[in-house]
């Protein structure tokens, strides 16, 4: 799914995880309803953009073996190669338990702690009651705001019952909207171009933005700790 305008300009990317494990998916379903219409919105405003979609139900063997050897497999590792160079993200998962997906969640839990700082993300989620309703917002929305991503305000439900309601269509139009605000903003390439070199990293990941400061062995050599070690004074406060 893409989209090519006559505007010049960087094209940009939204990566779907979709956590379904049927086909065809109502996860999937709804996501690639709000993709489409982000990429709507954006065309709009004449931005270029197109979207990958990593499924999960396709890399359950290979994110085994990461969980319980550290094994990256290369489907995984062209996953994980998608999310480090995203513009955008929407993450669905259906609900089980009352809960996201374990499929999802494992997925999640070997992504690199910085692989999405300041990246914007729309939550989704699908299940068979509307008594599930919050687990976007109670569930989803903390596990991304402990990897510093910028959630979208409106998160989207889809019960059975809701597929056919109007207010479906216009929940959707509003996420899309602040995704699409977001990712034509710049401001998560804003955020760590300016401030890649203030947060934790992981050793060996992929998600450092061009022009942000290279740390070495997973080593920002440019913090205040290092400068220490090397005899120097820390940086000033507001000269970072």
């Amino acid at each position: 799914m893409s989209i090519t305008t006559t505007q010049p300009g960087r094209s940009r990317t939204l990566v779907v995880i979709s956590a379904g494990v049927s086909d065809p998916s109502s996860t999937r379903m709804l996501a690639d309803r709000l993709a489409q219409k982000t990429l709507d919105l954006l065309r709009e405003r004449g931005v270029t953009a197109q979207v990958a979609t990593i499924e999960l139900r396709t890399l359950v063997t290979e994110i085994g073996q990461a969980t319980v050897g550290g094994l990256t497999g290369p489907r995984l590792q062209d996953a994980l190669g998608k999310l480090a160079g995203a513009d955008a993200v929407i993450a669905a998962t259906p609900v089980y338990k009352a809960g996201v997906s374990g499929l999802f969640k494992s997925f999640l839990d070997i992504l690199d702690n910085d692989l999405l700082i300041a990246k914007p993300v729309a939550l989704a989620a699908t299940a068979g009651s509307a008594r599930h309703a919050l687990v976007p917002d109670d569930h989803m929305r903390p596990l991304f705001a402990y990897m510093r991503a910028l959630t979208t305000p409106t998160s989207l439900f889809a019960a059975p019952e809701d597929w056919a309601a109007r207010a479906l269509g216009e929940r959707i139009e509003r996420a899309a909207t602040e995704l699409a605000a977001l990712v034509e903003s710049g401001v998560g390439q804003s955020i760590t171009a300016g401030a890649w070199g203030q947060y934790q990293h992981t050793f060996g990941s992929s998600a450092r933005p061009v022009g942000a400061p290279e740390a070495v062995g997973g080593i920002d050599l440019d913090s205040d700790l290092m400068r220490l070690a090397a005899g120097g004074g820390p940086a000033q406060q507001g000269s970072r």
